[in-house]
């Protein structure tokens, strides 16, 4: 008896819009999100992205002038305004990061409507920007202020970029944690503002913490952006040790706090939403 041959088995129709899966979906939603950031945020005001450069330039001018003023030299190296630079652009990396996460989904609270945008589209979106243009003005700054004035300095790229990256993480994780508590009470913006007005004292922007007492150092050592700003220091003076610096301890802080936001935010962002 001769053999059958076996019955074909249909192939599913691939089709354009099957080969559109949920990531490729996700990733052009996340582009859209960033290009409506970027035309709201800089497009809308004369200059566009040059306030981007101008502000933080303003802030540390205005410090090298105060600062210039008592004291006859700076803690490390002989520019004011390079001290100042390097310790105040990775803090407003943190800041800027903080700020844009915490109100993100109320920002594109409108698009979260349509299927394809989901909240985490729009967190994505604003971190990305905000990083992109963050590194870029402390690219813009570092560079110019070094070929403007001799600053004693030799650049190693590796902790700098190690201390962005750290800028970056907590950044997201402190605005992450926000946005959640934000969301859930709304007293919580206020309580915030309150406990985050003395960082800019209390990060190193202005000093370098192995020249405050020991006890001192030991309480501000659990304040993550001295870690951060120790790091990108170090970057640009190798003789700086900043032995107090712990990789461990900054990422670990900035991680936990984005495990524990995400898993409430996937919990409750509905009812953040409602709200």
């Amino acid at each position: 008896m001769p053999d059958t041959p076996p019955t074909a088995v249909p192939l599913p129709k691939t089709t354009p819009q099957s080969l559109k899966t949920p990531r490729f979906l996700s990733l052009r939603t996340i582009t859209a999100l960033v290009l409506r950031e970027m035309e709201s945020t800089y497009g809308r005001q004369p200059g566009g992205y040059v306030w981007a450069v101008l502000q933080p330039i303003g802030m540390i001018v205005l410090l090298s002038l105060a600062f210039g003023i008592l004291v006859n030299k700076p803690p490390l190296g002989t520019s004011f305004i390079f001290f100042y630079a390097i310790g105040y652009l990775p803090f407003d990396m943190y800041g800027s990061l903080t700020s844009k996460i915490s109100a993100a989904l109320n920002y594109s609270h409108s698009l979260l409507s349509y299927p394809r945008v989901t909240w985490m589209d729009a967190i994505l979106a604003r971190f990305i920007l905000t990083v992109l243009t963050q590194v870029t003005v402390f690219c813009i700054v570092v560079i110019s202020i070094m070929m403007l004035y001799e600053t004693h300095s030799h650049f190693q790229l590796i902790p700098v970029m190690q201390g962005l990256g750290m800028a970056a993480t907590v950044g997201l994780g402190v605005g992450l944690m926000n946005c959640m508590l934000s969301g859930l009470f709304p007293v919580w913006t206020t309580i915030y503002g309150i406990l985050s007005r003395p960082l800019f004292l209390a990060s190193g922007v202005l000093f370098l913490p192995d020249h405050m007492p020991r006890g001192v150092q030991e309480v501000l050592w659990w304040n993550p952006l001295i870690h951060i700003i120790g790091l990108v220091r170090r970057g640009f003076f190798p003789t700086y040790d900043a032995s107090f610096v712990s990789l461990y301890y900054g990422y670990g802080f900035g991680l936990v706090l984005i495990v524990i936001a995400l898993i409430f935010l996937q919990a409750y962002y509905k009812k953040i939403l409602q709200l």
